[in-house]
């Protein structure tokens, strides 16, 4: 109701106008409070107190440093010493009971994905996750399992993820199939107390559409109007509100004055709803679970923080988002289940079924002459993180030779490198290079040129706003790192402007032939980078994740695209775009059918993707289930008669399967879909 809310100093003490001295104590007494929710909380995750910590961490990561980086291997050297390094900054900084509390999860993940996949399975010779983030850009992490992708071979600058002034704790980000990530959960909440772990909340805020629909319900305008107006909508801001009432129902509608008696006309209420519109953009909507951020603590979370049942039985979830959780010092562990790695290990199944091959995506060639084809010509529907508009455009323009390129492809289409400006002037320096191999890419300062090299003088990654701000205006890894924070956090303009005088004042300060005018040019030109952008570290992890997808299209193409149509919904195009890109390529698709379908996606001997009865629209799951393990059972099914009485399903998933076209193979062929033989069935 109308006093739920938090009251201002003044109004509380009119309320309480007759006791100015109860109100004056209360003054008194918050003087007296030393409190911070952010030292006091009393949380420890488990391992943070393990004096043994730094030691085991040593031991496991030298033990694999053996076997990933042999005698005789080219970067043996420069790993051995990145990992010393390594291993002293993260004792340093208290951490070394961090990351084998992250190696532990990763060996309980290890124990649920033989559980969900099967020990002698083709899935079993894929890790159970794979590492995204900055995290990837860590040896440790990469010695550890934690990550898959060499940061001695692909050059992966680590302060973006450790150094010595960080204050917070780290992000290590996981990926897992939906599947094992669905079982892994339950399973952490009891390995360390269901009291002790919960999910992280998350705050989704009202955005254009959520405003109009909400805020237009409550002021009781048309539901058709409401609609049309949200449908014009862009989407995103609130703000502008008014111009899409116009827009849809036009100018009259917010121009009307208000009625005589004083009620609101329909048309004063469009205009207070642009008004409310404007003031709730951003505003919590209402309390959601975070994608994948769990916490774990060593003593009951309900001391530590509000803690409420989450929509799934048997989670519970703190009612703190990720950035309050980090403030207060709370270990945030990122269990993130990813679509692409299902429908990956999902395809690995079907070849192994259909070809009798088992593949390690680890030990495919990644020079693959038909892959990179596929990559420069933007064949690409379909296959992860290069598939959207945006992407094909620029594959045709960039021609990706080898990871390297991917790893910047990946990165590239981000609102971070687009609204820096890197992106046209990285693909014409790209296509310049390709017809002039002498040209000489321009550098602003010839410090910025070791940093921004492979990206030919653009900064298309968060590590080298820190490395350029490092070299080139003399900013530690902490400052550097304060700078990138504040370009990431939204309405960050005053805190940029903070490290501007900074920034020019210590270039100019370092190098002698800097002045103010290329200073300034420097600074907005990584000012430009506020948006959202990828570490490398991420960049490397997605495209190679891109290429062994693309690899699959390429080789495999019914067996990924039946394995793409069972996990979704996931990626850019819906099932429909995907099957129709499938048949141009002459890839052909079944349609369902009770006699001849699974419940998913199978592959005929002939080489067609054959549609599962799972898809057919409106029949429940388990229903269809049980009709399959009916026909396995008893043989097919020889008509709709014979359908009904012995699949077990209810009358309506008869009916869509009849309608669907499904049951055309029985007696009766398509006289299924008359009306007349619905009613009967």
């Amino acid at each position: 109701n109308h006093t739920h809310v938090l009251t201002t100093p003044v109004a509380m003490a009119a309320r309480f106008e007759d006791h100015p001295d109860a109100v004056a104590e209360t003054a008194r007494l918050a003087q007296t409070l030393t409190f911070d929710l952010t030292q006091d909380l009393g949380y420890r995750y488990p391992g943070a107190e393990d004096t043994g910590a730094a030691r085991e961490l040593a031991q496991v990561c030298h033990a694999r440093l053996q076997e990933r980086y042999p005698r005789g291997h080219t970067l043996r050297a420069e790993a051995t010493a990145r990992l010393e390094d390594e291993l002293k900054l993260i004792d340093g900084l208290g951490l070394s009971g961090f990351f084998v509390l992250h190696r532990d999860l990763l060996d309980l993940a290890r124990e649920v994905a033989i559980e969900v996949r099967g020990a002698d399975t083709a899935r079993a010779l894929l890790p159970p996750g794979r590492g995204r983030g900055s995290s990837v850009s860590s040896i440790v992490c990469y010695l550890t399992g934690l990550s898959h992708v060499d940061p001695i071979a692909n050059k992966l600058f680590l302060g973006r993820f450790l150094n010595e002034e960080i204050t917070a704790l780290p992000d290590i980000d996981i990926d897992f199939p939906r599947d094992v990530r669905k079982t892994l959960i339950p399973r952490i909440h009891e390995r360390y107390g269901h009291d002790r772990s919960a999910l992280v909340a998350a705050f989704p805020t009202f955005r254009a559409r959520g405003a109009i629909r909400e805020l237009g319900k409550a002021l009781g305008l048309p539901p058709g109007e409401i609609e049309r107006v949200a449908r014009a909508s862009e989407g995103w801001s609130s703000r502008n509100v008014d111009r899409d009432v116009a827009l849809v129902l036009g100018e009259e509608r917010l121009a009307a004055p208000e009625a005589a008696a004083g009620a609101p006309t329909l048309a004063s209420r469009w205009q207070i709803l642009s008004q409310l519109a404007d003031q709730a953009h951003g505003l919590p909507r209402h309390l959601s679970q975070h994608s994948g951020g769990m916490i774990v603590a060593t003593r009951p979370l309900v001391d530590c923080c509000p803690v409420v049942p989450a929509a799934m039985e048997g989670r519970q979830m703190v009612m703190w988002d990720k950035d309050s959780c980090a403030d207060a010092g709370f270990l945030k562990i990122d269990l993130l289940g990813l679509g692409m790695l299902s429908a990956v290990e999902r395809c690995v199944e079907q070849i192994a079924a259909r070809r009798g091959e088992r593949i390690d995506l680890s030990r495919i060639p990644y020079d693959d002459a038909p892959t990179y084809s596929a990559i420069q010509n933007a064949e690409t529907t379909g296959v992860f993180q290069i598939e959207s508009r945006a992407q094909m455009a620029s594959l045709l323009r960039t021609r990706p030779e080898n990871l390297d390129d991917i790893t910047i492809q990946v990165a590239i289409v981000r609102p971070g490198p687009i609204q820096g400006g890197a992106v046209n002037p990285y693909i014409q320096r790209r296509q310049r290079l390709r017809v002039d191999p002498s040209f000489q890419v321009p550098y602003e300062h010839h410090s910025l040129e070791p940093v921004l090299r492979d990206t030919l003088g653009t900064i298309i990654f968060q590590d080298q706003v820190i490395e350029a701000a490092m070299a080139f205006a003399g900013f530690s890894a902490g400052e550097a790192e304060g700078l990138r924070r504040a370009m990431s956090r939204k309405r960050s303009a005053a805190a940029i402007e903070s490290h501007h005088r900074r920034f020019v004042e210590g270039a100019m300060a370092r190098w002698p032939d800097v002045d103010e005018e290329r200073a300034e040019r420097v600074f907005t030109m990584i000012s430009g980078f506020s948006g959202f952008g990828f570490p490398k570290a991420h960049g490397a992890a997605f495209g190679l994740l891109a290429y062994q997808s693309t690899w699959l299209r390429v080789h495999y193409g019914p067996e990924f695209l039946a394995a793409l149509l069972d996990e979704q919904p996931m990626g850019f195009y819906p099932p429909d775009a995907l099957v129709h890109d499938a048949q141009r390529r002459g890839i052909p698709v079944d349609p369902p059918d009770v006699n001849a379908s699974a419940v998913g996606c199978t592959i005929t001997p002939e080489g067609a993707v054959r549609v599962g009865l799972g898809y057919v629209h409106g029949v429940k799951t388990a229903e269809v289930e049980a009709l399959v393990v009916e026909r396995e059972a008893s043989g097919p099914f020889t008509s709709l008669e014979d359908l009904a009485s012995r699949a077990g399903a209810g009358r309506n998933s008869l009916e869509q399967l009849a309608w669907s076209g499904s049951c055309d193979s029985l007696a009766g062929g398509d006289a299924s879909r008359d009306p007349y033989v619905r009613r009967r069935v």
